[in-house]
This record gives C-alpha cells, structure tokens and sequence, in this order.
C-alpha cells in the first residue's frame, strides 16, 4: 500500500496511528491509518482485503506521497499468494516489489528534479528551493547564514516555515563601530508561578501560529471597516428558514448569504482575487472561498468551496453546512482545504462586533462578519429623516497593501455590503 496523494501541493504526511496491527484482517475500504499533513488529519482506506503482514513506516514517522506504508498480503483468484508466485517465498516477493517501487520513486524524483529544476544548490552544498532562496534575498539573508538554519522538510532542508520561524526568532544587536552585527535569539523565558499550568502546543496550534506569523511577515497589512444594515435581509432569513429547511433540507444560517455577497463583489472587482508570485501577478480563474470554521477544541481551519460563483443559494448552503460538519468531525479531506482565492470569517457568531483577521496565504485579503445588532439609527425617506430601530453589522476587511490599494480594498467593501442591503427582502425561497 503506498501512501497515496493527499492534495495538490501537499508533498508527505506523518502516520499519527495505524488502526491495525500486523497480522489483522482487512476489509476493502476500512480504515487501515490515520495521517496528518499540514492541512488536515485524515483517515487513510485499505484499497484491498487481506491480511496486513507488515508495517514500514510506523506512527510518528514521515511518508512521502507514493512511499510504501505496509505490506498487505491478499489471496490471488482461486490460489494462495505462496502457489500464485511459483515456489517464491513471501519475504522474497516482498523485496522484490519493494526494490521495485524504490526503483521507480527514486526515477521519477530525479526526472522531476531534471525537467523542473525544484532546487538550487548553495556554496555550501545545501539544497534551497527558489521560494526560500527568495525569502532569503527579500530579508538580506545571506547564503552563509541560511546554510545555518535547521531544515525540518525531507532531508533536514529548510523550508519556508523554518526560515520564518527562524526570522521571528532573532534580532540583530546593534553594531558597535569596530565589530560587525551579531544574530541573537529573541529571550522566550517567562515568569511562571506555581498555580501556573504549562500546556505544549497541539500539532494544528504549531501550524496555525506558523501560519500566521508567515503571513504578516509577507503581507503588508491594511484593515478597512463599514457599517451595514442588515435589516431586510435578516428579516427575510427569519420568515423564510423554516420554508428553506423544508425544501432543501438544509438549515439556512447567514453564511451562505453573506457568502453569495461576496462572490458577486468578486466578480465585479476582480483584482481583488489575485495572488503575488515574486514581481507578478496571478490573476485567478475560478472563485473559490475559504471560510473559517472554529473546531470544538478551539483550534481554527479553512475549509473551501471551490467554484463558488456556480451555486445558487441552495447549493452554498449544502455546501457551508456540509463542510462545517465535516470540519467539526475531523473528516475534511485535503482537497477540502486546497485552492482558495478568498477568504471570510463570521466573527459574529461568537457575539464580536468587529475584527482584524490575517490574510490566509497567498491570497491577498480576507473578510470578516460582526455580530448583528439592533441599534437606533437614521432612516432616510422622501418626507424626511427618522430615527428607527434597524439591524447592523460591522465588516471588516484587511488585504495586502502590496497588491491592494485603498480604492479598491475600499471599493470592494463597499459594494459587499451594497449587496447585502440591496438584498431583495420580497424574493421566494
């Protein structure tokens, strides 16, 4: 069984734990393991039945995405495995397919290293990607000093992640006029008490606070707000959710509404789903939108509807609600978290008015949704201004001043919530 590709960007996996033992029984389609990249946690299948004669990379380890993980011995049509291989013992067929397998892996590694040319090579003999070697040059780092950072990907080099890891870790002292600038660890030490409780970090926790940090060292952020009225739009959800979920079959929250907001502003402005790669611009073809999902242990990711323009609301809404669901219960699959172009968060549901989310790379803004609240507030009419009871919601936008200006970072916010309240309050579900 090799481990099988989990994602389009996604490279290798580590077994958290295998489900079964040497010398278990296995049915097509059980699970055999659970792995995590990255991204997600991930129950692995059996694509065969049989008896799971040996395990190669055991829990805790790395696989590489084509890597074998175990050995699973199955009965040939009408024979056994011993008759089937002509006297051939089980450990020697099993070398053989494994010789073979590495023969291939190791082929199409060096194809792929010929034809695409993924690394460059330092004076050091150490391998950098270009996306590092890049980081590198944006932060004056030199080639002697990158050749001394700790690698944690394949082969102990550096990825990305060690080099910002590396850079929010260390200051430079300033120089005297005799000796040159010395690199000193920023001090992690912290004043701990005796009623004072230390918890390590989750996997997912070391991710997200990666994540972020690597974010606001690549996005120059820019927040702008906007105040909304939400008024007949959330009066036509509390009419019509209930004809909604006898319909559809779906509970209809103000996700999807906000969602298909969005997506319309997309298309009327769309500079704004646009990624940087080094001095270009990406300009992206499809609309796909991350949405924040907070999980029950308080960890945060970012399930994806990919080609979100295509659904109606219907179709976003069995969408938000089945990976929301699927987010909570650890069943997101990679492909679930690959591929955004923008990103939301309906911050409003745990009762906050406002706030200042961190764009998701290598997308370049992100939104988020206060709580909705009833307020006093001016009501313009033909006869006059009043003062009225009317439903508002706080929008927040930060985008990445790089790419995004303010007009059109403004722009876009501005026609979102345009759309919100220009939302027709007399349509059928």
């Amino acid at each position: 069984m090799l481990m099988p590709k989990m994602g389009e960007s996604i490279m290798e996996a580590k077994v958290l734990s295998w489900w079964k033992k040497v010398g278990d029984k296995i049915e097509i389609d059980e699970t055999i393991a659970e792995v995590a990249t990255d991204k997600v946690d991930t129950e692995l299948p059996s694509m065969v039945a049989g008896i799971l004669h040996q395990i190669i990379v055991p829990e805790g380890e790395m696989a590489m995405v084509g890597q074998p993980m175990c050995i699973i011995l199955v009965e040939a049509e009408g024979d056994t495995i011993e008759q089937s291989k002509n006297d051939e013992t089980i450990q020697d067929f099993v070398e053989k397919e494994l010789f073979e397998i590495e023969e291939r892996l190791n082929f199409e590694k060096e194809e792929v290293k010929t034809l695409e040319k993924i690394e460059l090579k330092s004076d050091s003999n150490q391998f950098f990607s270009p996306l590092v070697l890049n980081i590198a040059k944006q932060e004056s780092i030199s080639m002697l000093e990158l050749a001394q950072i700790s690698g944690t990907g394949l082969a102990n080099r550096v990825t990305k992640h060690d080099l910002f890891s590396y850079l929010n870790n260390r200051i430079l002292e300033k120089p005297s006029p005799k000796t040159d600038p010395k690199i000193v660890p920023k001090s992690t030490d912290s004043q701990i008490g005796q009623a004072d409780e230390i918890v390590e970090m989750d996997r997912m926790r070391k991710i997200i606070s990666e994540r972020m940090l690597s974010s606001q060292s690549i996005s120059a952020h820019v927040s702008s707000f906007i105040e909304t009225d939400m008024t007949i739009l959330s009066k036509w959800r509390d009419k019509s959710k209930g004809r909604f979920e006898a319909k559809f079959n779906e509970k209809l929250t103000f996700t999807p509404l906000l969602i298909q907001a969005v997506v319309k502003a997309i298309i009327d402005f769309p500079m704004i789903n646009i990624q940087v790669n080094g001095q270009n611009i990406i300009k992206k073809g499809a609309i796909n939108i991350g949405m924040a999902v907070a999980l029950p242990n308080g960890n945060l990711i970012v399930p994806v509807i990919h080609n979100a323009n295509q659904y109606d609301l219907a179709g976003l809404t069995q969408k938000v609600n089945d990976l929301s669901k699927r987010a909570r219960e650890n069943k997101l699959k990679p492909d679930d978290l690959e591929g955004g172009t923008y990103t939301i968060s309906n911050i409003g549901t745990f009762g906050n008015l406002m706030g200042t989310p961190i764009i998701v790379q290598p997308q370049v803004a992100i939104m988020a949704f206060g709580a909705i609240v009833k307020k006093p507030a001016v009501i313009e009419t033909p006869d006059g201004d009043l003062i009225g009871i009317r439903q508002k919601m706080f929008i927040s936008h930060s985008y990445d001043h790089r790419v995004v200006d303010g007009q059109l970072g403004g722009l876009f916010l501005k026609r979102v919530s345009d759309y919100l309240e220009g939302f027709d309050g007399m349509q059928e579900v």
